[in-house]
């Protein structure tokens, strides 16, 4: 069921995006703006509509963050992974046919505006050709690796905190995603998310373009996976720092259930978090009333102890009398 979810909210974001971005780009001008809040909206109503079957990651780098962080399995990490690749493939091939072409507007026209790229395959490309500039290989990592730190960041954040609402997790996604596109469309026409970027370079290799998507898709995979693995290990260090440990459990109804092992119930209250991480509450309960149960067994027995004393203290009196 999730990773039916993943596969179709994956499809519905990526043919937002591409569609927002080629026919609103090409037709009334290149709108920051609007490609944030396109950006923001696609991601936030996904994550809204679909978090009924899991905490929506719809994006490779946040899944692998997922996994590396204990709030999901890796063989449903892995499938998670696959639907998305899916979905972003699909929604390429629906848009790249839906396209409307002629000799004059061909797809290279409204490709440019959809895939992502550096330097001559930049959606700034001819504008900075103008002035003898480009926007070269380190810049585009540097800004999709900050965008995905921010997105993968408010992922952890959002999946960690007990007492947040689905509305509440779903606009900040939504946020975190439209100000990643803020950040990197100018540069690399803002991928933050690795099947996004490949959903929409398979079908765009090969029509002309400065620079061929496939070629320069590594870059929107390194950066996000980069992204991924330092906020999990931030995560992970303050786990260990709180005196914790947190693990993944798989239950017979296909469930994942997270426990927590830690003498400190405050670390254990505050790690707990999620929708489908979800803790055994009734085993830790079980485990807190046997702990109260030995405390309990330890004071009778103290005094049953100060009893046998005193009966032994009066024992000595009488017989001194």
């Amino acid at each position: 069921m999730a990773a039916g979810g993943e596969l179709l909210g994956s499809f519905l974001v990526c043919f937002a995006i591409y569609t927002a971005y080629v026919f609103g780009t090409p037709l009334y001008g290149t709108n920051l703006a609007f490609i944030a809040i396109a950006t923001g909206v696609a991601y936030g109503v996904v994550t809204l509509v679909f978090s009924a079957f899991s905490k929506v990651q719809l994006n490779p780098a946040v899944t692998l963050a997922a996994v590396l962080g204990s709030r999901t399995r890796p063989l449903d990490g892995l499938l998670y992974v696959v639907a998305q690749l899916i979905g972003a493939l699909a929604a390429g091939a629906l848009f790249r046919g839906l396209l409307p072409l002629s000799q004059t507007l061909t797809s290279k026209l409204w490709l440019a505006f959809a895939v992502n790229g550096f330097d001559k395959g930049s959606v700034s490309a001819t504008a900075l050709n103008g002035a003898g500039a480009h926007f070269g290989i380190m810049i585009a990592i540097v800004v999709e690796l900050v965008a995905s730190l921010i997105i993968v960041a408010m992922f952890m954040r959002g999946t960690d905190d007990e007492d947040g609402s689905t509305q509440r997790y779903a606009a900040g996604m939504g946020l975190a995603y439209g100000l990643g596109a803020a950040i990197t469309f100018p540069v690399s026409g803002a991928a933050l998310n690795p099947a996004r970027a490949t959903g929409i370079a398979v079908f765009a290799q090969g029509q002309g373009l400065g620079a061929e998507p496939l070629g320069q898709l590594w870059v929107f995979w390194v950066a996000p996976v980069l992204a991924a693995a330092i906020v999990s290990l931030v995560v992970v260090g303050r786990e260990i720092v709180s005196g914790g440990r947190i693990e993944t459990e798989s239950h017979d109804d296909g469930e994942d259930v997270k426990v927590y092992d830690s003498e400190d119930p405050q670390a254990y209250a505050g790690m707990v978090a999620g929708v489908d991480d979800q803790y055994d509450a009734q085993g830790y309960e079980a485990q807190r009333n046997g702990a109260e149960m030995s405390s309990g067994e330890q004071m009778d027995a103290e005094v049953e102890q100060q009893q046998s004393q005193t009966k032994s203290d009066a024992n000595e009196g009488v017989e001194t009398h």
